[in-house]
């Protein structure tokens, strides 16, 4: 079942808010989101679309300052300019095609919840004043919740393992509402958040968790079915034990076969007797010449 939409698509793609322009102004008018591990284009361009094949554009991660890519007339870290920071090293790559049209964006690739921050672009020869553009970069971590049935009757819990940012997790019955939950665990490690909401249902019935970060307008879930009847442990007993059970008759069923049959033979063995094994012997010598 689909969940209600958010207001904007899912920061597994690229999202950008505000407009690119020159650096008069000192607040980031870019963000870009990512989900972790995915890549992300930081957009950079000239509004005058010029050539700047010939040019010297560098990009900077602020606070602390790293070298990202720097690109002078057509040598760049990547083809031997030295001085690139080495956790970038391998993972940003740029446009030559699109260098003729004034497009210096960068391509990051496999991005880390280390990387978010704001980026520079910086053109510092160009006349009469230098050009600088900011990139707000969100990187995110949106693990599926993992949902399961406690031992208690109808006890439902879902953990959400290393989420960033910090994710509203909640229960969701069929209809979409809210249901009323506990919370067992919210812990944050390293950036990344760790919580577990647990919720008693009475009714049999599909019901969701639903782990939502609103910072990134993005929302994951995952679905859980309760049914009438014993809980799910209580039915693999069970199973168990009926398995048990016809093995054994199978087995008392065996043995009694083969004990009739040898219970068969002996009967015979009695009903000749000796008297007749003697006469068989007596009659086979009188018929010798």
């Amino acid at each position: 079942m689909e969940l209600p939409p958010l207001l904007f698509l899912s920061f597994c793609f690229l999202t950008l808010s505000g407009r690119t322009f020159a650096a008069e102004s000192e607040t980031p008018v870019a963000r870009v989101t990512v989900r972790e591990d995915d890549d992300v284009i930081l957009p950079c361009s000239l509004d005058t679309n010029e050539n700047i094949e010939s040019m010297l554009f560098d990009w900077v991660k602020e606070v602390p300052r790293k070298e990202v890519f720097m690109y002078r007339n057509r040598s760049h870290y990547n083809n031997g300019l030295p001085g690139q920071d080495v956790e970038f090293k391998g993972r940003v790559s740029h446009y030559p095609e699109e260098l003729k049209y004034g497009n210096a964006s960068i391509r990051l690739k496999q991005t880390r919840l280390e990387d978010k921050g704001t980026y520079t672009c910086i053109f510092p020869e160009i006349k009469p004043r230098e050009k600088i553009f900011r990139i707000e970069l969100v990187v995110g971590a949106a693990p599926k919740p993992y949902v399961t049935i406690l031992k208690e009757k109808g006890l439902l819990q879902c953990q959400v393992p290393g989420a960033s940012p910090k994710p509203t997790v909640e229960w969701w019955d069929s209809d979409n509402k809210t249901l009323p939950f506990k919370t067992v665990q919210d812990e944050e490690q390293q950036g990344r958040f760790h919580v577990t909401v647990q919720t008693t249902v009475t009714e049999p019935g599909c019901y969701h968790c639903v782990a939502t970060q609103m910072e990134k307008w993005h929302r994951i879930s995952s679905e859980i079915c309760v049914h009438h009847g014993l809980p799910e442990w209580a039915a693999i007993l069970i199973g168990g034990f009926i398995v048990v059970v016809i093995v054994v008759a199978v087995a008392v069923g065996v043995v009694l076969k083969v004990k009739g049959y040898s219970l068969k033979k002996d009967s015979q063995r009695m009903e000749n007797g000796p008297s007749s094994e003697l006469e068989r012997n007596l009659t086979s010598h009188s018929e010798q010449p």
